[in-house]
Protein backbone atom coordinates (compact mmCIF):
# COMPACT_ATOMS: atom_id res chain seq x y z
CA UNK A 1 0.00 0.00 0.00
CA UNK A 2 2.69 2.37 0.47
CA UNK A 3 4.45 1.90 -1.90
CA UNK A 4 1.18 1.93 -4.67
CA UNK A 5 0.86 5.53 -2.41
CA UNK A 6 4.41 6.85 -2.84
CA UNK A 7 3.94 5.75 -7.01
CA UNK A 8 0.35 7.65 -6.75
CA UNK A 9 1.97 10.73 -5.39
CA UNK A 10 5.19 11.48 -7.66
CA UNK A 11 3.20 12.44 -10.39
CA UNK A 12 1.54 15.05 -8.47
CA UNK A 13 4.60 16.31 -7.18
CA UNK A 14 6.56 16.18 -10.21
CA UNK A 15 3.55 18.46 -11.36
CA UNK A 16 3.54 20.79 -8.19
CA UNK A 17 7.50 21.35 -8.97
CA UNK A 18 6.66 21.75 -12.91
CA UNK A 19 4.09 24.44 -12.11
CA UNK A 20 6.62 26.24 -9.70
CA UNK A 21 8.99 26.07 -12.02
CA UNK A 22 6.83 27.75 -14.69
CA UNK A 23 6.17 30.50 -11.92
CA UNK A 24 9.97 31.18 -11.22
CA UNK A 25 10.58 31.65 -15.15
CA UNK A 26 7.44 34.22 -15.41
CA UNK A 27 8.46 35.80 -12.45
CA UNK A 28 12.19 36.27 -14.03
CA UNK A 29 11.13 37.49 -17.47
CA UNK A 30 10.79 40.92 -16.79
CA UNK A 31 13.98 40.95 -15.25
CA UNK A 32 15.71 38.85 -18.47
CA UNK A 33 13.45 41.68 -20.66
CA UNK A 34 15.01 44.64 -18.33
CA UNK A 35 18.38 43.47 -18.99
CA UNK A 36 18.24 42.78 -22.80
CA UNK A 37 16.33 46.14 -23.30
CA UNK A 38 19.72 47.93 -20.50
CA UNK A 39 22.13 46.17 -23.22
CA UNK A 40 21.06 47.24 -26.33
CA UNK A 41 20.36 50.58 -25.29
CA UNK A 42 24.50 50.45 -23.95
CA UNK A 43 25.04 49.20 -27.34
CA UNK A 44 22.99 51.74 -29.66
CA UNK A 45 24.17 54.24 -27.19
CA UNK A 46 28.32 53.61 -28.17
CA UNK A 47 27.27 52.88 -32.24
CA UNK A 48 25.26 56.36 -31.84
CA UNK A 49 28.49 57.95 -30.48
CA UNK A 50 30.45 56.54 -33.16
CA UNK A 51 28.34 57.88 -35.87
CA UNK A 52 28.01 61.03 -34.20
CA UNK A 53 32.33 61.97 -34.29
CA UNK A 54 32.58 60.32 -37.25
CA UNK A 55 29.54 62.74 -38.99
CA UNK A 56 30.79 66.18 -36.80
CA UNK A 57 34.61 65.23 -38.10
CA UNK A 58 32.98 64.76 -41.51
CA UNK A 59 30.67 68.76 -41.22
CA UNK A 60 33.83 70.17 -39.55
CA UNK A 61 36.59 69.02 -41.91
CA UNK A 62 34.26 69.07 -44.72
CA UNK A 63 35.65 72.80 -45.92
CA UNK A 64 39.25 71.73 -46.22
CA UNK A 65 38.37 68.78 -47.92
CA UNK A 66 36.16 70.68 -50.39
CA UNK A 67 38.86 73.38 -51.09
CA UNK A 68 41.95 71.40 -51.43
CA UNK A 69 40.27 68.21 -52.92
CA UNK A 70 42.85 64.76 -53.22
CA UNK A 71 45.66 67.11 -52.88
CA UNK A 72 45.00 67.03 -49.23
CA UNK A 73 46.22 63.77 -48.75
CA UNK A 74 49.43 63.68 -51.17
CA UNK A 75 50.35 67.29 -50.80
CA UNK A 76 53.54 67.60 -48.03
CA UNK A 77 52.75 71.54 -48.15
CA UNK A 78 51.40 72.95 -44.48
CA UNK A 79 51.86 76.43 -44.85
CA UNK A 80 49.14 78.63 -42.36
CA UNK A 81 49.93 81.65 -43.09
CA UNK A 82 48.95 81.33 -46.99
CA UNK A 83 45.90 78.98 -45.93
CA UNK A 84 47.41 76.36 -48.04
CA UNK A 85 47.45 72.64 -46.26
CA UNK A 86 48.24 69.04 -47.06
CA UNK A 87 48.39 66.11 -44.56
CA UNK A 88 50.91 63.86 -46.65
CA UNK A 89 53.73 64.91 -44.19
CA UNK A 90 51.49 63.26 -41.11
CA UNK A 91 49.82 60.83 -42.90
CA UNK A 92 53.36 59.36 -43.21
CA UNK A 93 54.75 59.68 -39.89
CA UNK A 94 51.66 58.61 -38.21
CA UNK A 95 52.18 55.34 -39.85
CA UNK A 96 56.08 54.90 -39.96
CA UNK A 97 56.31 55.67 -36.49
CA UNK A 98 53.50 52.64 -35.70
CA UNK A 99 55.18 50.45 -37.86
CA UNK A 100 58.71 50.87 -35.96
CA UNK A 101 56.51 50.34 -32.61
CA UNK A 102 54.75 47.24 -33.78
CA UNK A 103 58.05 45.88 -35.37
CA UNK A 104 59.93 46.08 -32.05
CA UNK A 105 56.68 45.67 -29.85
CA UNK A 106 55.39 41.83 -31.70
CA UNK A 107 58.52 40.20 -30.78
CA UNK A 108 59.21 41.87 -27.36
CA UNK A 109 55.91 41.12 -26.07
CA UNK A 110 55.88 37.61 -27.60
CA UNK A 111 58.98 36.71 -25.44
CA UNK A 112 57.71 38.05 -22.23
CA UNK A 113 54.32 36.68 -22.56
CA UNK A 114 56.19 33.00 -23.23
CA UNK A 115 58.59 33.85 -20.62
CA UNK A 116 55.40 34.32 -17.99
CA UNK A 117 53.54 31.26 -19.15
CA UNK A 118 56.33 28.99 -19.54
CA UNK A 119 59.72 29.49 -18.36
CA UNK A 120 59.05 31.75 -15.55
CA UNK A 121 59.06 30.28 -12.07
CA UNK A 122 56.10 30.46 -10.36
CA UNK A 123 57.56 32.71 -7.85
CA UNK A 124 58.24 35.35 -10.60
CA UNK A 125 55.25 34.91 -12.52
CA UNK A 126 53.16 37.25 -10.26
CA UNK A 127 55.58 39.86 -9.63
CA UNK A 128 56.66 39.87 -13.47
CA UNK A 129 52.75 40.24 -14.39
CA UNK A 130 52.33 42.80 -12.18
CA UNK A 131 54.99 44.71 -13.22
CA UNK A 132 53.31 44.69 -16.94
CA UNK A 133 50.07 45.98 -16.26
CA UNK A 134 51.75 48.33 -13.86
CA UNK A 135 53.53 49.79 -17.29
CA UNK A 136 49.99 49.71 -18.77
CA UNK A 137 48.90 52.38 -15.99
CA UNK A 138 51.44 54.74 -16.70
CA UNK A 139 49.77 58.01 -18.34
CA UNK A 140 51.27 58.42 -21.92
CA UNK A 141 52.76 62.04 -21.08
CA UNK A 142 54.84 60.28 -18.46
CA UNK A 143 56.02 58.72 -21.11
CA UNK A 144 56.88 61.67 -23.30
CA UNK A 145 58.51 63.52 -21.15
CA UNK A 146 61.07 60.26 -19.69
CA UNK A 147 61.42 60.10 -23.49
CA UNK A 148 62.29 63.72 -24.11
CA UNK A 149 64.61 63.97 -21.02
CA UNK A 150 65.92 60.84 -20.53
CA UNK A 151 65.99 58.57 -23.58
CA UNK A 152 66.04 60.85 -26.11
CA UNK A 153 69.81 62.56 -25.12
CA UNK A 154 70.98 59.06 -24.34
CA UNK A 155 69.60 57.89 -27.95
CA UNK A 156 72.11 60.95 -29.36
CA UNK A 157 74.93 59.39 -28.44
CA UNK A 158 73.78 56.16 -30.03
CA UNK A 159 72.70 57.92 -33.02
CA UNK A 160 76.57 58.74 -34.46
CA UNK A 161 77.29 54.62 -34.45
CA UNK A 162 74.17 54.10 -36.20
CA UNK A 163 75.41 56.72 -38.88
CA UNK A 164 78.79 54.79 -39.18
CA UNK A 165 77.65 51.58 -39.02
CA UNK A 166 73.52 50.95 -40.56
CA UNK A 167 74.37 53.99 -42.57
CA UNK A 168 76.81 52.60 -44.54
CA UNK A 169 74.86 49.59 -45.50
CA UNK A 170 73.51 49.39 -49.07
CA UNK A 171 69.87 50.47 -49.74
CA UNK A 172 68.25 50.50 -46.29
CA UNK A 173 71.73 52.81 -45.22
CA UNK A 174 69.35 56.23 -46.00
CA UNK A 175 67.46 55.46 -43.43
CA UNK A 176 70.09 55.84 -40.60
CA UNK A 177 72.05 59.08 -41.63
CA UNK A 178 70.83 62.48 -40.02
CA UNK A 179 72.37 64.35 -37.18
CA UNK A 180 72.31 62.98 -33.73
CA UNK A 181 69.54 64.90 -31.85
CA UNK A 182 67.75 61.98 -30.82
CA UNK A 183 64.99 62.88 -31.10
CA UNK A 184 63.18 61.79 -34.79
CA UNK A 185 61.08 59.01 -36.13
CA UNK A 186 62.79 56.29 -34.36
CA UNK A 187 62.88 57.92 -31.16
CA UNK A 188 59.04 58.26 -31.52
CA UNK A 189 58.34 54.38 -32.86
CA UNK A 190 60.53 53.13 -29.71
CA UNK A 191 59.08 54.80 -26.86
CA UNK A 192 55.23 54.05 -28.73
CA UNK A 193 56.80 50.56 -28.68
CA UNK A 194 57.41 50.54 -24.77
CA UNK A 195 53.78 51.90 -24.43
CA UNK A 196 52.15 49.50 -26.13
CA UNK A 197 54.17 46.69 -25.10
CA UNK A 198 52.29 45.94 -22.05
CA UNK A 199 48.69 45.81 -23.86
CA UNK A 200 50.10 43.13 -26.30
CA UNK A 201 51.64 41.21 -23.61
CA UNK A 202 49.27 40.99 -21.68
CA UNK A 203 46.57 39.16 -24.12
CA UNK A 204 49.12 37.12 -25.02
CA UNK A 205 49.87 36.20 -21.69
CA UNK A 206 46.74 35.65 -20.79
CA UNK A 207 45.75 33.60 -24.14
CA UNK A 208 48.87 31.42 -23.06
CA UNK A 209 47.80 30.51 -20.17
CA UNK A 210 44.68 29.04 -21.07
CA UNK A 211 46.00 26.78 -23.43
CA UNK A 212 44.99 23.27 -22.58
CA UNK A 213 48.13 21.80 -20.51
CA UNK A 214 47.38 18.82 -22.26
CA UNK A 215 48.36 19.80 -25.49
CA UNK A 216 51.60 21.05 -23.77
CA UNK A 217 52.31 18.26 -21.95
CA UNK A 218 51.76 15.77 -24.85
CA UNK A 219 53.84 17.70 -27.08
CA UNK A 220 56.45 17.92 -24.20
CA UNK A 221 56.23 13.99 -23.92
CA UNK A 222 56.78 13.66 -27.33
CA UNK A 223 60.17 15.62 -26.95
CA UNK A 224 59.57 19.07 -27.89
CA UNK A 225 61.52 21.98 -26.74
CA UNK A 226 59.82 25.36 -25.07
CA UNK A 227 60.04 27.09 -28.75
CA UNK A 228 58.59 24.02 -30.80
CA UNK A 229 55.71 23.87 -27.98
CA UNK A 230 55.27 28.11 -28.44
CA UNK A 231 55.31 27.72 -32.14
CA UNK A 232 53.26 24.18 -33.09
CA UNK A 233 51.24 24.20 -29.89
CA UNK A 234 50.18 27.22 -28.28
CA UNK A 235 50.39 29.94 -31.29
CA UNK A 236 48.10 27.83 -33.61
CA UNK A 237 46.09 27.57 -30.30
CA UNK A 238 45.61 30.56 -29.59
CA UNK A 239 46.49 32.96 -32.62
CA UNK A 240 42.91 34.66 -32.93
CA UNK A 241 43.59 36.01 -29.81
CA UNK A 242 46.95 37.33 -30.83
CA UNK A 243 46.36 38.32 -33.71
CA UNK A 244 43.25 40.28 -32.23
CA UNK A 245 45.75 41.53 -29.21
CA UNK A 246 48.62 42.61 -31.54
CA UNK A 247 45.88 44.74 -33.71
CA UNK A 248 44.52 46.61 -30.37
CA UNK A 249 48.29 47.91 -29.65
CA UNK A 250 48.16 49.09 -33.15
CA UNK A 251 45.28 51.28 -32.73
CA UNK A 252 46.85 52.59 -29.50
CA UNK A 253 49.92 53.51 -31.55
CA UNK A 254 48.39 55.53 -34.22
CA UNK A 255 46.19 57.84 -31.89
CA UNK A 256 48.88 57.99 -29.49
CA UNK A 257 49.23 61.79 -28.91
CA UNK A 258 50.95 63.38 -26.02
CA UNK A 259 54.32 61.11 -26.25
CA UNK A 260 54.73 61.23 -29.64
CA UNK A 261 54.33 65.32 -29.41
CA UNK A 262 57.17 65.44 -26.90
CA UNK A 263 60.23 63.02 -28.96
CA UNK A 264 59.28 63.28 -32.74
CA UNK A 265 60.61 66.54 -33.44
CA UNK A 266 57.10 67.84 -34.84
CA UNK A 267 59.15 69.06 -38.07
CA UNK A 268 56.69 69.56 -41.04
CA UNK A 269 58.91 67.99 -43.77
CA UNK A 270 59.23 64.36 -45.50
CA UNK A 271 62.64 62.27 -45.12
CA UNK A 272 63.65 59.03 -45.50
CA UNK A 273 65.80 59.21 -42.75
CA UNK A 274 64.20 57.81 -39.23
CA UNK A 275 66.45 59.86 -37.12
CA UNK A 276 65.56 62.95 -39.07
CA UNK A 277 62.41 64.95 -37.09
CA UNK A 278 58.56 64.22 -38.32
CA UNK A 279 55.11 64.93 -37.17
CA UNK A 280 52.36 62.84 -36.82
CA UNK A 281 48.48 63.19 -37.20
CA UNK A 282 47.86 63.38 -33.35
CA UNK A 283 50.76 65.49 -32.71
CA UNK A 284 50.16 68.41 -35.19
CA UNK A 285 46.27 68.25 -33.77
CA UNK A 286 47.88 68.67 -30.24
CA UNK A 287 50.42 71.66 -31.31
CA UNK A 288 48.18 73.95 -33.89
CA UNK A 289 44.44 73.61 -32.78
CA UNK A 290 44.69 76.38 -30.68
CA UNK A 291 46.62 78.52 -32.93
CA UNK A 292 43.81 77.54 -35.67
CA UNK A 293 42.86 81.45 -36.17
CA UNK A 294 41.00 81.00 -39.40
CA UNK A 295 38.14 78.41 -40.50
CA UNK A 296 40.23 76.55 -43.37
CA UNK A 297 42.71 76.09 -40.90
CA UNK A 298 40.34 74.64 -38.18
CA UNK A 299 38.69 72.72 -41.06
CA UNK A 300 41.92 71.58 -42.39
CA UNK A 301 42.67 70.39 -38.04
CA UNK A 302 39.43 68.67 -38.44
CA UNK A 303 40.05 66.80 -41.52
CA UNK A 304 43.33 65.02 -40.23
CA UNK A 305 41.32 64.04 -37.54
CA UNK A 306 39.01 62.21 -39.97
CA UNK A 307 41.89 60.43 -41.79
CA UNK A 308 43.20 59.13 -38.68
CA UNK A 309 40.23 58.38 -37.54
CA UNK A 310 39.36 55.99 -41.31
CA UNK A 311 42.83 54.87 -41.27
CA UNK A 312 42.02 53.30 -37.86
CA UNK A 313 38.66 52.07 -38.79
CA UNK A 314 40.37 49.94 -41.66
CA UNK A 315 42.81 48.67 -38.96
CA UNK A 316 40.11 47.48 -37.07
CA UNK A 317 38.12 45.91 -40.18
CA UNK A 318 41.34 44.31 -41.75
CA UNK A 319 41.89 43.11 -38.05
CA UNK A 320 38.11 41.94 -38.65
CA UNK A 321 38.27 40.09 -41.60
CA UNK A 322 41.81 38.41 -40.41
CA UNK A 323 40.29 37.13 -37.55
CA UNK A 324 37.72 35.72 -39.51
CA UNK A 325 39.79 34.18 -42.24
CA UNK A 326 41.92 32.62 -38.79
CA UNK A 327 38.55 31.39 -37.24
CA UNK A 328 37.17 29.80 -41.17
CA UNK A 329 40.56 28.11 -41.56
CA UNK A 330 40.27 26.24 -38.09
CA UNK A 331 36.91 25.30 -38.74
CA UNK A 332 38.12 23.78 -41.84
CA UNK A 333 40.75 21.64 -40.77
CA UNK A 334 38.89 20.44 -37.98
CA UNK A 335 36.33 19.40 -40.31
Amino acid sequence: MKGSEAASRAPLELHAASEQKSAGKTSVVPADFLFRSLTAFFAFVVAATLVAIMGSLVLEGWPALRTFGWKFLITSTWDPVSNDFGALVFIVGTLVSSLIAMLIAVPVSFGIALFISELSPSWLRGPVSAVIELLAAIPSIIYGMWGLLVFAPWFAQIEPWMNDHLGALPGIGVLFQGPPMGIGMLTAGIVLAIMVIPFIASIMRDVFMITPATLKESAYALGSTTWEVARYVILPYTRTAVTGGIFLGLGRALGETMAVTFIIGNANNLSASLLMPGSSIASVIANEFTEATTHLYKSSLLALGLILFVITFIVLVFAKLMLLRLDNSLEGKKA
